[in-house]
């Protein structure tokens, strides 16, 4: 098989809703001049995700990394550039397998394949290497910024934090959970949920916000420095699944666990800040999107991160985060 080929009879019909790809057989598209909110993500086989894993499932959970980081400036999605760096020895049948999973993404979040690059490793030991970036539109309130947060804010976070760290060790075999947790962790760490109603209805109300990828306690960092404040987090506030919470228990320290299930990257959730007197807007904006959100703190005078027990004492933590310049997966 050729790289034409490929593009042709394998990527091209994912430009079907895009025009402005031209069926990629030009070497650039067409966007519409308008303001874009546009973010973009890699994901190297063996560091993001299983040498192992189905292939579809790989192409959409970078589908949703990437549109987890829109979700966060309350932007909706309109499409997506791909590089795609195969294995030398790649058959065309995973490539296929890989587009479909691209395709069933695509129909669910209503976006299209705008254009990009495909090529093979030199060594058949290259890891497949993918990379995508991601545009959408603004909302009409403005984009959500990491910056914009006060001093006093409250910080909530979306859904449950550490599954997907908790499935890589499911997965691994590290720890024998339940059959029913096994499926649901390990579900959370190759299928993430970006959650793009719920940024869509912080739009206007959140000050600062920021998507939970590297570890809860690591973004909090992020955000609160980009705002020359102090993230302090509740570790019992911190909301947790099931398996979570069944995790938990068989440790033999519970502050460390607790600040271990913090610092796992892969949640995809959105951590935000917003002022005490929109609480009850906050929680609006929770159910009409039928999303769980969960106050875990504040931001105060300082730097850094506080992650306090019951009794207001910090907890030592002892991996804040995920990174890709120190951290092994």
């Amino acid at each position: 098989m050729s790289e034409f080929d490929i593009i042709r009879e394998i990527f091209a019909p994912l430009t079907a809703n895009a025009p402005g790809a031209f069926n990629l057989v030009d070497d650039a598209a067409l966007l519409e001049a308008r303001d874009l909110v546009v973010t973009k993500d890699l994901m190297v086989a063996g560091v993001h995700f299983l040498a192992k894993d189905p292939l579809d499932l790989v192409a959409r959970k970078l589908v949703r990394a990437n549109l987890s980081d829109l979700a966060a400036k309350g932007a909706k999605p309109i499409g997506y550039f791909l590089g795609c760096v195969w294995p030398n020895n790649v058959k065309r049948a995973s490539i296929e397998l890989f587009a479909r999973g691209l395709a069933e993404d695509q129909e669910h979040f209503r976006i299209a394949l705008y254009g990009g690059d495909t090529t093979l490793h030199t060594m058949k030991s290259g890891p497949l290497t993918l990379s995508a970036t991601f545009f959408g539109a603004p909302p009409k309130q403005g984009m959500t910024a990491r910056t914009g947060a006060s001093l006093g804010d409250d910080l909530y976070v979306s859904g449950t934090i550490g599954d997907a760290g908790l499935g890589l060790m499911a997965l691994r075999k590290e720890f024998k959970f339940t059959t029913v947790d096994k499926a649901s962790l390990s579900g959370r760490y190759h299928l993430p949920e970006p959650r793009m109603t719920l940024g869509a209805a912080l739009a206007g109300l959140a000050t600062a916000a920021i998507d939970v990828s590297d570890g809860l306690i690591a973004d909090a960092g992020h955000l609160a420095r980009a705002n020359g404040l102090r993230a302090e987090i509740d570790a019992v506030a911190v909301p947790r699944s099931q398996g979570a919470a069944y995790w938990v228990a068989a440790q033999q320290n519970r502050w460390k666990a607790l600040a271990t299930l913090a610092g796992f990257g892969d949640d995809y959730e959105i951590l935000f800040a917003a002022p005490p007197a929109m609480r009850r807007s906050v929680v609006m904006a929770a159910k009409a999107s039928r999303t769980e959100v969960s106050r875990i703190g504040s931001l105060t005078r300082g730097d850094g991160v506080l992650f306090l027990d019951e009794n207001g004492a910090p907890i030592l933590v002892p991996e804040t985060g995920y990174d890709h310049f120190k951290s092994e997966r």
